[in-house]
């Protein structure tokens, strides 16, 4: 399906996950697969030193319904330029309330999507592009309540958003997210095929090989990626990623440099 408003490069967003107010990296979204990886204010504060505009900003605790990280949350939202794509239980209105209060540029809708789609598509009409939804996709079923349940079909619930105007989704191969195991290219223009909304990639990207893939899906309507255990270990840099989202394929001579250097 031909995108609504097909971007001009890929956006790259470092994810910034808290869990227990430390930043951490899960995988598979298991809770006691956890990384700890420091500070998750400080790590807002390096990608953002590194270059990011955009950063991908998970509450672990409230998408597991055990308490929140409001304070960090406030933090890293004041960062002065940096846009904050803010996602982890946000169920209702309140929670909804309680996110955009935060003044983040967006925030990503995921269980409700499935458990309440009624609540989420009035959202969707009522605050457009605030809003995205993201798919986190096991099989052709959508994981929820912090990937520990599975419910509802994709492609159905894929056809109900694209008809309440869902203008972005955040699509996530819930296999692959953490692994290194590479980018979900197949899932993403199954998606991008079936939908006019823009779609921000998510799970396995490993190297930089996976950025030009991603990058070469943007006129399919990919307009975005999530990256988060490919930077926290070291598997490129933020400014070779950067480099080649715009287009820049001197990010390979980057990645061959750092190969040599590690």
């Amino acid at each position: 399906m031909t995108p609504a408003n097909p971007a001009s490069s890929l956006v790259v967003l470092p994810a910034v996950d808290i869990q227990y107010g430390r930043a951490v990296q899960l995988e598979r979204g298991v809770s006691s697969s956890e990384q700890v990886f420091g500070d998750p204010v400080d790590m807002a504060r390096r990608w953002k030193a590194e270059g990011a505009q955009w950063l991908h900003l998970v509450d672990l605790d409230a998408a597991f319904s055990r308490g929140a990280n409001a304070e960090a949350i406030s933090q890293i939202v004041a960062e002065e330029g940096l846009l904050v794509e803010l996602t982890g239980g946000i169920r209702d209105d309140a929670s909804l309330e309680r996110a955009l209060g935060t003044g983040c540029a967006r925030v990503n809708i995921g269980t409700a999507a499935v458990e309440q789609p009624d609540w989420c598509d009035e959202v969707i009409r009522t605050y457009a592009d605030k809003v995205a939804v993201a798919l986190d996709v096991r099989g052709e079923s959508l994981a929820t309540r912090g990937w520990v349940a599975t419910a509802g079909d994709l492609w159905t619930t894929l056809d109900r958003l694209n008809n309440a105007g869902c203008t972005r989704l955040v699509v996530t191969d819930t296999d692959s997210d953490g692994t290194l195991s590479g980018a979900n290219l197949d899932l993403l223009r199954q998606v991008c095929a079936r939908t006019p909304a823009a779609v921000v990639a998510s799970g396995g990207v490993a190297s930089l090989d996976d950025i030009r893939a991603l990058a070469s899906l943007v006129p399919h309507g990919v307009d975005g990626v999530i990256i988060g255990t490919a930077l926290y270990k070291g598997a490129f840099t933020l400014a070779e990623a950067l480099a080649l989202a715009r287009g820049d394929d001197s990010g390979k001579d980057l990645e061959d440099a750092s190969v040599v250097s590690r």
